[in-house]
């Protein structure tokens, strides 16, 4: 009888994850393994929600966003009975082990499961593309490319009345996307967790800008440094300038996925299957200057990231 894998996507959704677990479907049926869907990500190993996969389940899923076997957040897995409710259905369901793909807390609870004797690999899906051991992670470029597009037409509107347009993306504890969204759309200044702003100064530049004739600025915000609206209240009175947020919100993570987050998500799918194949278990795949590559669980569940400063001062000189 052929091994059984489970297929689990976690957390918040992220374009690409469709292609991924496409990936590691028909790459694990190729190397002779049943395959098995497990719906809503953990609650499906609690609830019993699951199914086979074939060929076809996954056919015409690649160009989607979002995941057809639903995700959701699981804070059972973070106690004791929950998660010996999860390695009991790993039992019962009889499976070699597990693919998970998510984000950090998938990550974790990967990490957990591996102290029950379940055999993981995990594969980095989210826009926020904050994890350890990647330089970039399934559907960050097309959140990024969404956001670029919609700051792209902020800027008409910007412009047209002479304002600024304070941005809020995506990004809960990082500043990875909006640092990116704002060299790309020519955003005048970012604000992220990484790096407090001195609002005087930034006051400061902003009416700097409007001296030198500047129609419109845009400040790219990232959702974990604080309240936008708070915020551009307090550049309004600062510079005595019109202000207008747009928070961006849901939009960033749905659509369909660009070309590059499908292939990124179909070489991770089949590297999955690759490492879970050769007995290399409890790993998380990665790319890394532009090779895939994986790492060991432990070495980066505990890792942070690090912010690239060179980019932020990158975006103020080419913002002047």
């Amino acid at each position: 009888m052929a091994k059984k894998i489970g297929i689990i996507t976690s957390g918040g959704d992220a374009p690409g994850m469709n292609a991924a677990v496409r990936a590691v479907v028909r790459y694990g049926i190729s190397l002779g393994y049943q395959m098995v869907g497990i719906r809503r990500g953990f609650k499906g190993l609690l609830e019993d929600d699951f199914a086979t996969l074939t060929l076809r389940s996954v056919s015409g899923i690649i160009n989607t966003g979002g995941t057809f076997l639903h995700t959701g957040r699981c804070p059972e897995t973070k106690t004791k009975a929950g998660m010996n409710r999860a390695v009991r259905t790993i039992k019962e369901l009889d499976l070699s082990g597990l693919i998970i793909i998510g984000g950090d807390g998938s990550l974790a609870a990967g990490n957990a499961l591996t102290k029950f004797g379940v055999k993981v690999v995990n594969i980095p899906a989210s826009i926020d593309n904050d994890i350890y051991g990647t330089d970039e992670t399934i559907g960050y470029d097309t959140a990024l490319n969404t956001a670029v597009e919609a700051i792209d037409k902020i800027r008409d509107t910007a412009t047209s009345h002479d304002r600024i347009f304070v941005v809020e993306i995506m990004g809960r504890e990082h500043g990875f996307l909006t640092l990116d969204v704002g060299i790309a759309a020519g955003c005048e200044f970012i604000v992220v967790p990484e790096m407090k702003p001195n609002m005087k100064k930034l006051a400061l530049e902003l009416t700097k800008g409007k001296e030198r004739g500047k129609t419109s600025e845009i400040i790219a915000f990232a959702e974990g440094y604080g309240c936008s609206d708070d915020f551009a209240d307090e550049i309004a009175k600062l510079t005595g300038l019109e202000v207008r947020v747009s928070n961006l919100g849901y939009i960033q993570r749905g659509g369909r996925p660009t070309a590059r987050t499908r292939i990124l998500a179909s070489k991770f799918g089949v590297e999955a299957m690759k490492l879970f194949h050769a007995g290399k278990y409890n790993r998380l795949v990665g790319i890394t200057n532009g090779k895939i590559t994986s790492a060991p669980i432990q070495s980066v569940i505990k890792r942070e990231k690090k912010f690239n400063e060179a980019e932020f001062k990158l975006l103020r000189t080419l913002s002047v």
